[in-house]
């Protein structure tokens, strides 16, 4: 009961960053949209249409969260967990996409400079990284095991990073006289913005997909089992995530010709030394028999199969 106390009341606490974040960021926008319209700045309208899709990054990982926390049905025996991998694959596609559209505009900008207050530039952008880091930082420990939190404090470091090259460009512009280093700089955001969402938009995809989640090694955790004592062998090992930081994983463990009771103890050991080791806590096993003797109704016989091997 602590630990599901606990738990609850440290989603709460990130549920209230989120809902802060997105205030914040949603005043900065209508600023930065403003500012950028006078003062003719493609980056600093670029980096407030980005700031949207922050906000759209942070509403989707608040929802996410509270969906996290629905209990399961008899139609989602899981419940919900999987809806922050679902948020995290949005806001990263998201992402890519604000950024195609970055290129083209920066493109036109090339092959049309205008004028731009460098000045105002400067003001907004060196708020915008205050901001942005700020955000960051404070979701930054929420975000280290769970992909949703990640992918929100990822757009924001990639704000951050918009708002320090706006700052480059507007120097550059004041010290050369040149427009053009304003779509320049656009386009070197957009690269560093597509690097930074890359990882998380892979790792999304390989959840969803049901792939092995990062960080954890099929064949170690298979070691693993076979070095407890009793378990001759193991196969048909599959991990996978239930939700952000919930890896699964199900297996057929080989025991020798034991008593079925004994088994419960070795259970005990098999989950213990997985959510120690590997911190999965969602653990199915099922125990195969390698000999059984012919007047024994409790030992299944292991027939085995190359396939399973």
């Amino acid at each position: 009961m602590g630990h599901g106390h606990a738990h609850h009341d440290h989603r709460q606490g990130v549920s209230r960053k989120l809902i802060a974040a997105t205030a914040i960021t949603l005043i900065f926008i209508v600023l930065e949209l403003i500012v950028g319209f006078v003062s003719h700045s493609l980056a600093l309208i670029g980096d407030a249409l980005h700031n949207f899709t922050d906000v759209l990054a942070l509403v989707i990982a608040f929802v996410a969260l509270r969906l996290e926390r629905r209990p399961a049905t008899r139609e989602k025996t899981y419940g919900y967990q999987r809806a922050g991998i679902l948020a995290a694959f949005v806001n990263a596609g998201t992402l890519v996409a604000f950024t195609m559209f970055l290129f083209v505009e920066a493109f036109e900008r090339f092959r049309q400079p205008g004028p731009v207050d460098s000045a105002m530039m400067i003001l907004v952008a060196s708020v915008a990284v205050v901001m942005n880091v700020a955000i960051g930082l404070a979701l930054r420990r929420d975000g280290k095991d769970d992909i949703n939190i990640r992918s929100a404090v990822v757009h924001q470091l990639g704000d951050a990073l918009s708002a320090v090259g706006i700052i480059i460009a507007a120097f550059l512009i004041r010290r050369t006289g040149s427009s053009l280093w304003d779509p320049g700089i656009t386009v070197l955001i957009g690269i560093l913005i597509l690097w930074s969402s890359w990882g998380i938009l892979r790792e999304a995809v390989n959840l969803l997909l049901e792939g092995t989640p990062a960080g954890l090694d099929t064949a170690a955790v298979t070691r693993s089992l076979e070095a407890i004592e009793g378990i001759a062998g193991a196969h048909h090992v599959h991990i996978w995530a239930l939700g952000p930081s919930s890896p699964a994983l199900s297996c057929h463990l080989l025991i020798g010709d034991v008593p079925m009771r004994s088994t419960t103890s070795m259970l005990d050991q098999v989950t213990e030394m997985l959510q120690r080791e590997y911190g999965i806590v969602h653990a199915t096993v099922q125990f195969e028999f390698a000999h059984c003797k012919d007047d024994d109704p409790f030992c299944i016989p292991w027939k085995g199969s190359a396939s399973g091997l």
